[in-house]
């Protein structure tokens, strides 16, 4: 219980961030599933999307749309 006494201060930073990281991954694999053609196979950019928090859906929207 200390521990979550320790984080009390930074739960108001930590939020935003928690729901904004939510919002990319809910929105890349959103489009990944509506697109037809991607950059690579369709699994491995859910697993980059899913596994690397924050920058996975941002380098699925930078790199792993076609166009």
């Amino acid at each position: 219980m200390e521990e979550l006494a320790q984080l009390r201060p930074y739960i108001p930073l930590l939020i935003p961030i928690l729901l904004i990281q939510l919002a990319l991954v809910i929105a890349a694999l959103v489009d990944l599933l509506r697109r037809e053609k991607t950059k690579g196979p369709k699994w491995l950019w859910v697993l980059i999307i899913l596994f690397f928090n924050m920058i996975g859906p941002i380098v699925y929207f930078v790199v792993g749309r076609d166009e």
